[in-house]
């Protein structure tokens, strides 16, 4: 694979699922499926999914503005701008916005397996599904990841 992708900040796809904003800046393709990468903006005083763990794929955040809050089973730790959260497989977490101003995150997934997931989200809400956490964990379970529901 000698093709080399350079996304500018209009470019990638964008989903949008509530009160977050997905950039899909990396869906596999370049990478032989290694890696995804999205930017992620959720708006001020904001939760994110539920608690959830991931069975297949090594998950990262890195803090570009704002402070996220995340929750690893019953630990809050705030991210302020500059931090990098890696949560390997099995690990129980979310993440919200506490603060005034948007958060914006890179995320990453190795493997990409987690790229599709926002898409399959956006289009099972189109379907005039609400958006709630059964619906969410239903889309979420195609990507072997499952509700945290204890935190052992």
């Amino acid at each position: 694979m000698n093709d080399v992708s350079v996304v500018g900040p209009d470019g990638g796809e964008v989903i949008e699922l509530g009160p977050a904003r997905i950039r899909i800046l990396e869906d596999g393709g370049t990478t032989a499926h290694r890696l995804g990468i999205g930017e992620i903006t959720l708006a001020p005083h904001s939760a994110g999914p539920p608690q959830h763990r991931h069975a297949e794929h090594d998950e990262g955040f890195y803090v570009v503005s704002g402070t996220a809050r995340f929750t690893v089973g019953q630990t809050e730790y705030d991210a302020p701008r500059g931090t990098l959260v890696m949560v390997p497989p099995g690990a129980p977490h979310t993440f919200a916005n506490p603060g005034d101003e948007p958060l914006v995150m890179v995320n990453t997934f190795t493997p990409d397996l987690y790229v599709r997931y926002f898409k399959d989200l956006r289009d099972t809400l189109a379907e005039s599904q609400e958006m709630s956490e059964e619906t969410t964990a239903e889309v979420m379970s195609r990507y072997a990841t499952t509700p945290a529901t204890d935190f052992a």
